[in-house]
């Protein structure tokens, strides 16, 4: 999923995420095509293939926020969609005949778009993560980065760092989930050198070198999204799609799901007085006579 303020390029960058060269032969998208703005909640199925292993992905793109004179709890709808995914999961999962691959459409990931201020954090921003980061994985990244000067980026990572640990909000990959020294060690260095990943999006290709790469041209050169030089987003791409892939999974299944349904079935799966945790009324059950002594 992406969320963040309009404008920050949300859509481009999925679509630079998804579509580069790890799956570009598959894609029927045309660069050409200017991409609209987000006005809905909008789930699309997508294919990669890599050395011969297919995998299927949705990404979840979401309206802009911030734009409104009031925005009082606009974290809601996403929250509300978030678990509405989990109830689906519980649902079938609690269901006397499931089937053996029950269809995951949980959010294991969510991609925090923020604005390249190079100052603080809106507290919109501290707010919406707050929430969220309760439900979802948080991954923070830091929006068309090539605004920003290198002194400016690294200034702005290290002031956003601070500003999750001051207000409590934790984002992936979790400290108090990491599972073995090795885990630790690797991930501390990821929260402390790359996150929030500063990257840049881009939906057109350009002549470089001899080749064709994917980037944003300026008056002094082109910004290629690729050339870890440029910006941080073929970390963003591995870290998402290939180093800690399974692991997202397993920390919204052992620990966001977990919460969701120990709480729903606590309070009785929510359902209607009368039913089952099926969501289906329970026939009674017939009186067996005793027998009687002979």
């Amino acid at each position: 999923m992406s969320k963040g303020q309009s404008g920050l390029g949300k859509s481009t960058l999925v679509n630079t995420l998804f579509k580069s060269q790890v799956s570009r032969k598959a894609s029927s998208w045309n660069r050409e095509e200017k991409i609209p703005k987000t006005v809905e909640i909008k789930a699309i199925g997508h294919v990669i293939e890599e050395g011969g292993v297919k995998m299927k992905l949705t990404v979840i793109d979401t309206p802009g926020f911030g734009d409104q004179i009031n925005n009082e709890n606009c974290w809601e709808p996403i929250e509300k969609y978030i678990n509405e995914q989990y109830e689906k999961f519980l649902k079938e999962e609690v269901n006397i005949a499931r089937k053996k691959r029950i269809p995951d459409t949980r959010v294991h990931c969510c991609l925090y778009f923020i604005s390249p201020t190079g100052h603080s954090l809106r507290p919109l921003d501290l707010e919406f993560m707050k929430h969220l980061s309760k439900v979802v994985n948080i991954i923070p990244v830091i929006a068309k980065a090539d605004t920003m000067t290198l002194e400016e980026k690294s200034e702005f990572k290290q002031r956003v760092r601070k500003e999750l640990e001051v207000n409590g909000i934790e984002f992936y990959p979790q400290k108090e989930f990491d599972e073995d020294l090795e885990d630790k060690t690797e991930n501390d260095k990821i929260r402390q050198e790359s996150m929030p990943f500063a990257v840049v999006g881009s939906d057109k290709e350009y002549q470089v070198n001899g080749k064709r790469v994917l980037g944003r041209k300026t008056p002094w050169g082109i910004i290629e999204v690729e050339n870890l030089n440029h910006c941080e987003f073929a970390l963003l791409r591995d870290f998402v799609i290939r180093t800690h892939l399974q692991d997202l999974k397993e920390v919204t299944h052992n620990i966001h799901y977990e919460t969701y349904r120990a709480k729903r079935l606590n309070d009785n799966g929510g359902l209607p007085p009368g039913e089952g945790l099926l969501g289906i009324v329970l026939p009674p059950v017939p009186a067996t006579p005793c027998p009687t002594a002979e």
